[in-house]
């Protein structure tokens, strides 16, 4: 036999081989997927499922106070199913409200970062800026975020810059908090080496101070983030306009309970994403180190 015929006939042999290991990586990629769903996915969805079996049940009694999953289906079926139609005024679906309430959590929740972080490395740094503000903020912080709203309507006679205050009022002092603390924790040796290499006041800011502190400062962020989105929901049942909150107030007006219980899933939802999206950059950021 030539031997050019040889590599003609090695060829297919080795296609052959090729696809079932191709095959069973494949098939363990897919083992993979499986099992993460069964672990993360499953439970609460049995959950879930069952909390809804018992709700249908329960409220489908006569005399039942609350409607049924099957009757919030029938009754809000066009909200469910087309959260983008807009009417024009305050007659737009769920997503725009949504999205209205998050530009202004956005805009709140960004001025309390940067004046949170800012506070809280003053106080971290400073024993006489800890004991001079400290007993203000720990008063500050126990007054709950409506009672900030007449003053700020007062102040700013606007609601949207008032929503956007009781947000900031309300998610800066677990920052401020969080970063004192971590600023505070911030170990001698890191302080040594910044000495050592005569590092000035804005690279040991930067290289020292942020990367040791940011653990304890996207927990505080955390736990911001979730107080902004409480308090704009909050805060739009009183300032109206187009918003989640004030379409749960509006909704309630009108006696259309199984709105205002899609109103909350979408509420729950939203503030579970945002949560998670703070935890993804903290873990990115903190590569890891920050409690997810």
């Amino acid at each position: 036999m030539p031997p050019d015929i040889e590599p003609a006939d090695a060829a297919p042999a080795a296609s052959i081989v090729a696809f079932p290991a191709a095959r069973r990586s494949l098939l363990a990629g897919a083992r993979t997927l499986l099992s993460f769903a069964a672990e993360r996915l499953l439970p609460p969805l049995v959950v879930l499922i069952g909390l809804g079996i018992v709700w249908q049940l329960v409220c489908s009694q006569p005399g039942a106070s609350l409607p049924a999953p099957s009757q919030i289906f029938t009754g809000s079926w066009e909200l469910i199913a087309n959260p983008f139609y807009d009417r024009g005024g305050l007659d737009k679906g769920l997503f725009w409200h949504v999205l209205a309430s998050l530009k202004r959590v956005g805009i709140g929740y960004a001025i309390a970062a940067i004046v949170g972080v800012a506070l809280g490395t003053l106080i971290g740094q400073s024993k006489l800026a800890m004991r001079g503000l400290d007993p203000i903020f720990q008063v500050l912080r126990t007054v709950p975020p409506l009672a900030w709203l007449p003053l700020s309507l007062a102040a700013f006679r606007d609601g949207q810059p008032s929503a956007v205050f009781v947000i900031f009022i309300t998610s800066v002092w677990p920052i401020v908090i969080n970063t004192a603390v971590g600023i505070r924790n911030i170990p001698d040796d890191y302080r040594n080496v910044a000495r050592v290499l005569q590092l000035n006041p804005f690279e040991y800011f930067f290289k020292i101070m942020i990367p040791a502190a940011s653990p304890y400062i996207f927990s505080g962020l955390r736990i911001g983030i979730g107080l902004s989105w409480l308090a704009i929901v909050a805060a739009e049942m009183l300032i109206g306009g187009v918003g989640i909150g004030f379409f749960i107030w509006d909704a309630w007006n009108s006696s259309l309970i199984g709105d205002i219980i899609v109103a909350l899933a979408y509420v729950g939802i939203v503030g579970f994403c945002l949560d998670r999206l703070v935890a993804a950059v903290a873990t990115v950021v903190t590569r890891g180190t920050a409690n997810n």
